[in-house]
């Protein structure tokens, strides 16, 4: 397998939280770095949003900055809504020395790759998105859907997007509540994003995916950084993990478009380059 360069990074002083439990579970990182769990969304994190996702990938330094990190935790997980095999291709993920402990919980949790096994694991599709699948283009339609607006099937999740019309956010605004009753008659749920409005199965977020993983592992401390309105699931799992005594740190990709991540973040830091900045920071940090 080959091995990335180091990671070309301008600065890796860690930056401090501006919260007492956010530096509490960043020091509870630093002194036991092989019991914690770094996870990560994709999309807004590790990658810069696009307004084509099948052109989104992971910022050049992001897989060195991982392999470099990954031997000394518990594990790296990204976490995203995208399939599992989507997000490895997207962050070049394959094949890497060093990325042994690094694991994608695509689907929300429903798909695992290891980057051990090279293997995806899956659950079954919800008859819910199969259902939705046939009837979302005559839906659309139906519903005065503006040009520019179109749809990403995701598999186990379809994303109706609006960032190419003309008005993205009143295309965003007038599909919401048509979207939300469409998601209700199949036994889905509705999640609204950074223009985006994703239909999937109810049980499939974020929060659920990490907590899980978290008890997998037998993490003691996490790290979690998002930046969009599905990485909030998981900004909650670790406030209530933080409530019953087990430390984490939010981390915000910070984006003016959803400023509602930024608020719950105990650190929030300027989009993908400053994460991977962040990753190579704790690589460092947790050397010795």
């Amino acid at each position: 397998m080959a091995t990335p360069p180091p990671p070309a990074v301008p600065d890796r002083a860690l930056p401090e939280p501006a919260t007492a439990a956010g530096r509490e579970g960043l020091a509870a990182l630093l002194a036991h770095p092989g019991r914690a769990v770094v996870a990560l969304d994709f999309d807004g994190t590790l990658a810069e949003i696009t307004d084509d996702p099948e052109q989104s990938r992971a910022h050049p330094g992001a897989v060195a900055a991982i392999a470099a990190l990954a031997p000394r935790v518990a594990s790296v997980a990204v976490i995203t809504g995208r399939p599992a095999a989507t997000a490895v291709e997207y962050g070049c993920f394959a094949g890497v020395s060093g990325l042994e402990h690094l694991v994608v919980l695509g689907h929300y949790g429903a798909e695992r790759w290891d980057a051990a096994t090279g293997e995806v694991t899956a659950a079954p599709e919800h008859p819910g998105v199969t259902a939705v699948r046939a009837e979302l283009p005559d839906f659309l339609r139906e519903a005065g859907a503006r040009p520019g607006t179109w749809v990403e099937d995701k598999g186990r999740a379809l994303a109706v997007h609006t960032r190419r019309a003309d008005d993205p956010n009143a295309a965003f605004d007038a599909l919401h509540t048509p979207l939300a009753g469409l998601a209700a008659r199949h036994g889905l749920i509705l999640e609204p994003g950074r223009l985006v409005l994703e239909l999937r199965p109810p049980g499939m977020d974020k929060g659920v995916a990490l907590a899980e993983h978290l008890r997998d592992t037998g993490a003691t401390a996490v790290l979690y950084a998002g930046d969009d309105l599905g990485d909030l699931p998981a900004f909650a799992a670790v406030d209530k993990l933080r409530s019953e005594g087990l430390p984490g740190l939010l981390v915000c990709s910070g984006s003016d478009e959803v400023p509602e991540v930024a608020t719950r973040a105990d650190l929030t830091i300027p989009g993908p380059p400053a994460v991977v900045a962040l990753l190579a920071a704790l690589a460092e940090a947790t050397a010795t």
